[in-house]
């Protein structure tokens, strides 16, 4: 498999090429069974070992993000339960993919040291450590087939699973019984929410006219906190289990909404306490993204405009049947409020286009002065401005002699 060209170039001192044609690494290797935890300290140049079965495009993309040299997966990349998106992802930034790797690596793995990586076999030194099923196009084009033949019993489950979902949950959806009030006016006005998924930069770059414009009330969903952050806005609402959102986001002033299991529980309340924050407490089944449009739509908002959340049928299944059914479910009963980022970025445009406005300046402009030229009192004003002007010229050059 070879390596593009650009990431080569990031990491020229950490790969090389072996007689087989295949790519070795060595760099130090960190460990965690959770990827979203891993992609917190996990650096540039950096081999990465995971626990993650049918690696979704979020998580994909994080690992690309920070840089990883290389991905060891102890659990398969794609299992075949679904076309997920993520192993393509990983490949297309040239990073090596191992499957199916020994699970006893993350007892033999120290943290930050550096080990050697050639083909599916990760090395101490000699030592032997691990070993795994390396990935290629040709593999993972052949494990993304095989998992959209097996779609229909997908869909299937996604049904079924939809109905007890709808079942737990049908006085909030249907009549909104347990949505919490908010301090934060949303009633009649547009309503912003950021999710850190899929590509989410572009799409909030895209809105920025957009944002200038209609001022909506901006709701980050936990790590979408930092996402505005990032791009110079602050939340007005942050959403969340907070366990992807970092302390500055929560101490920016925004108004804290925890998302808790049904029973009440809230694991991510003691953070906000121990922050010296107060919060609002929010049970429900769904997702941290579900949750944001039902407090929205629940509020009064006009139109609902979704960064990074899941739109169509592939990210549906990404995200994983468990958490399918509270998003399709959500996205019916808000209905024709939602707008995808993509849609409003294609559609708006600026009411005056700054080309617009410089135009109408030059326009005044120009009326001014031939305004000024062909009255009496504009001719008398503009030999005051010429005397005015020589005298300053006189003083000017005066100060040189």
């Amino acid at each position: 498999m070879k390596v593009p060209t650009a990431l080569g170039a990031r990491f020229p001192k950490l790969r090389r090429a072996r007689l087989d044609g295949s790519v070795g690494v060595t760099a130090p290797a960190r460990s965690d069974r959770r990827t979203k935890n891993l992609t917190k300290r996990l650096r540039p140049g950096e081999i990465a070992i995971i626990d993650h079965v049918d690696i979704d495009r979020v998580s994909a993309e994080a690992l690309v993000n920070c840089g990883a040299a290389a991905v060891l997966n102890v659990a398969s990349s794609i299992s075949g339960r679904y076309p997920n998106l993520g192993p393509q992802l990983i490949l297309a930034a040239g990073i090596p993919l191992v499957d199916d790797v020994d699970p006893e690596v993350f007892a033999r793995v120290r943290e930050g040291e550096e080990l050697r990586l050639e083909g599916g076999t990760l090395y101490r030194g000699d030592e032997v450590l691990a070993k795994g099923v390396e990935q290629d196009a040709a593999s993972i084009e052949a494990a993304m087939a095989e998992a959209r033949a097996g779609l229909s019993v997908q869909l299937e489950a996604f049904a079924a699973n939809t109905m007890e979902y709808l079942k737990r949950e049908r006085e909030l959806l249907i009549d909104g019984i347990g949505v919490p009030d908010i301090r934060t006016r949303i009633e009649g006005r547009h309503v912003l929410i950021v999710v850190r998924g899929y590509h989410y930069r572009e799409d909030i770059a895209a809105l920025r006219s957009y944002i200038r414009e209609y001022r909506p009330v901006i709701i980050g969903v936990d790590g979408g906190a930092d996402a505005l952050m990032e791009a110079g806005y602050r939340p007005d609402i942050i959403v969340g289990d907070f366990d992807s959102v970092s302390d500055k986001a929560l101490t920016c002033g925004a108004e804290l909404v925890v998302h808790a299991y049904r029973d009440g529980r809230a694991p991510g309340l003691q953070r906000v306490t121990d922050l010296g924050r107060d919060a609002i407490v929010f049970p429900a089944t769904g997702t941290s993204e579900d949750v944001a449009m039902m407090l929205a739509d629940d509020a009064g908002a006009s139109l609902i405009v979704a960064v990074g959340t899941h739109a169509t049928l592939e990210e549906f299944l990404d995200k994983g049947r468990a958490g399918m059914a509270s998003t399709f479910l959500t996205r019916l009963r808000v209905g024709s409020k939602l707008v995808d980022a993509k849609g409003v970025s294609r559609l708006y445009r600026s009411r005056i286009s700054p080309w617009t406005l410089l135009a109408m300046v030059a326009a005044s402009l120009l009326t001014i002065v031939v305004a000024a030229y062909s009255s009496p009192a504009g001719q008398v004003y503009l030999n005051f401005l010429a005397a005015r002007w020589d005298a300053f010229l006189y003083w000017f050059t005066g100060l040189g002699s």
